[in-house]
This record gives structure tokens, sequence and C-alpha cells, in this order.
């Protein structure tokens, strides 16, 4: 990585089909975390581009809640990314066709997905070991749909079978409009160090937009890694739960070269409120509270090393009573998670 970094000014912003995005800071899809309240979230606090949570592509499964769940988008701007995932061709290519006519505006393929019960079912990183299935799939999802599609990988299955940038000229032979990769292998999951070098060489290879993803904690490292791989964007996943003011601390940083000021604790209070009130009114009243219980957590959490906030919040039922420990929270210690729960 280099030691120095200037501004990220002197380059056109990366452009996804006919969108130009407004920044190179993106919001990476993550299941069971980027749902609408989040997306929205991160986008008003400074994300370029927000991708939804995987969605299968059998649309057979669409009737449960989680998946209609993860396809609302109504009420948020373009342009609009749905994460479709799955190993059939044109099972993926329905998916996308029907995704398109619902409002998407970005059709986003899953080849990165490390979960074991993804990977059984022969769709997300386990895809990268059949290039081509590989070329069919993206041919025919491209084929399906006129809006543009994106793809994210993985460096390849395990360290033996690097094949991201065999992987990279199929989708852009194939018509993708932008590639985000992973630095880690899938045999890798999130553990050790993401690597770039393998990024850069693919920059070096292709000429559409190539995002890099892993590990993109601080602005910092987001300037670096830019600078080190020639990406275009950083994608930034694990590194926003729980820190959503991480996308305009980015962008800050890549304009100007400077740090933004952390949020207040006054900010951090509101933006959870927010949070917690839109994921009640996205999920309900039973399921809302449930799912409030990670969200609050990923706050707390560099705050709380007892882990006795969480404990406590944990054991709440009902979303009056979390609205009420939020309160009593910021009413007791302000200053204190000021300090420090936006480094979560």
């Amino acid at each position: 990585m280099r030691d120095s970094v200037s501004p990220q000014t002197d380059r056109p912003l990366p452009r996804i089909g006919h969108h130009t995005l407004p920044n190179r800071v993106i919001l990476a899809p993550m299941a069971g975390v980027t749902d609408r309240p989040f997306r929205q979230l991160c986008r008003e606090l400074g994300a370029g581009l927000v991708v939804s949570e995987m969605v299968t592509a059998d649309s057979r499964l669409w009737h449960t809640r989680k998946s209609r769940q993860r396809m609302i988008h109504r009420g948020e701007p373009g342009p609009r990314s749905v994460q479709i995932a799955g190993g059939d061709p044109q099972m993926l290519a329905e998916a996308a066709r029907l995704n398109a006519e619902a409002g998407a505006e970005i059709i986003d393929i899953n080849m990165g997905c490390p979960a074991k019960k993804v990977c059984n079912k022969a769709a997300g990183s386990a895809l990268l070991r059949d290039e081509r299935l590989v070329a069919d799939i993206l041919g025919a999802v491209v084929a399906a749909v006129d809006i543009p599609v994106t793809l994210k990988i993985r460096t390849g299955w395990c360290a033996e079978t690097r094949n991201a940038q065999r992987v990279a000229s199929l989708a852009e032979d194939a018509g993708i409009a932008a590639l985000a990769i992973h630095g880690r292998t899938r045999e890798q999951r999130y553990t050790g160090a993401a690597e770039y070098d393998t990024i850069a060489a693919i920059k070096q290879r292709v000429s559409i937009p190539v995002f890099a993803n892993g590990d993109v904690t601080t602005p910092q490292r987001a300037a670096e890694v830019l600078a080190y791989t020639g990406a275009d964007a950083v994608m930034v996943g694990r590194g926003a739960q729980g820190n959503p003011w991480l996308f305009r601390e980015i962008e800050h940083y890549l304009r100007t070269g400077r740090e933004h000021a952390p949020p207040s604790a006054d900010e951090i209070a509101s933006t959870m409120g927010r949070h917690l009130r839109a994921l009640h009114e996205h999920y309900g009243d039973y399921l809302g509270v449930r799912v409030a219980r990670k969200h609050v957590g990923w706050y707390l959490a560099s705050h709380d090393p007892s882990r006795a906030y969480r404990s406590r919040f944990n054991r709440l039922e009902q979303a009056e009573q979390q609205f009420e420990f939020l309160h009593e929270l910021f009413r007791g210690d302000a200053a204190a998670i000021g300090n420090g729960i936006h480094a979560a």
C-alpha cells in the first residue's frame, strides 16, 4: 500500500451504464443487513450507490416474507441496484427481467457470497469453479434486460484456484457494466487480510469500472486502496455496520484529503433513533424488535466491551422499550457515547 495518497479528484467519476455515480464509495450488498432502512440511511450519509440484499433467482420463493421485504424499493432514489443470486442461467435471466419490471435500474449478479447454504446450491462464489457456467449466466442476464448488469466476485474459490482475472475478462466480453471484487477467496470467507494485487491486475486488464471491496474500514484505507489498485470506487461492507457515517467520512477524505469531523453525540442519538423507527416501520413490531437488536448491537459495540448494554437491549421485547432504552442511554452518557460509538 502506498504511504501517501492525494485526493481522488483527478479522474472522472465511475459510470454504470448511463448512471454516473456522485462519488467513489458504495455500500456492498449484505444479506440480512442492507435492507431498505439501512440502504436509505447510508445513502443519506454519503454512499454514492447502495445495493440490495441478494434476492433468490427462484421466483417461486418470492412469496415468502423475507423475499417480499427484500424486494421493497418504493421511495428510494435511483439508481436502484438489486442483487440476484442463483446458479441457473435462465432462472437468473427471468429474475433480472422481473426485477427490472418492478423498478430495478441496475441488476447485480452475486458470485461472491461465501455462505455454505448459498454455495451448496451452486450459487454465490461456488460459481467461480465453473467458468463456462459463469459465461452462460452473464450472457443470459445481460441479454434479458435493457438496464446495466453488474457482477460481484471474489478472487477465486481458494488460493490454488484464483481465477478472478479470467472471470473479469468473461464479464467484460459478456457486456457487464461494472465489476466489484472482494479481495479474498471463498475459502477465506472473512478471515485474514484482504489482498489487493488481484484487484490491481484486473483493473489493468479490463476497461469497465472496477470496485475494490474488502477491509475498507477507514477513510485512509479507502484512499490507499484506490491508489494501490487504480479501482474506480471502493465498496464498503462490514465496516459500515454500526457506522453509517463512514460513507461521508470516506467521501470527504477522498475529495479533500482531510478528515471529516466525527458525528456528535446528538447526531448519533438522532441517527440511531431514526434507524430504529425505520426498522419498525419496515418489519412491523414483532420482527422489527428482533432485527433492531442486530443493528443497535453494532452501534454499541465499540462502547460496550462488557456487552452489558447489548445484553440488556437484547432482552427487550417491545418497540417502546427499545426507544426508551436509547433515550436513557444518551441522557445518561451522551458524551462518552459520542467519543466511541461511531467507530464500531
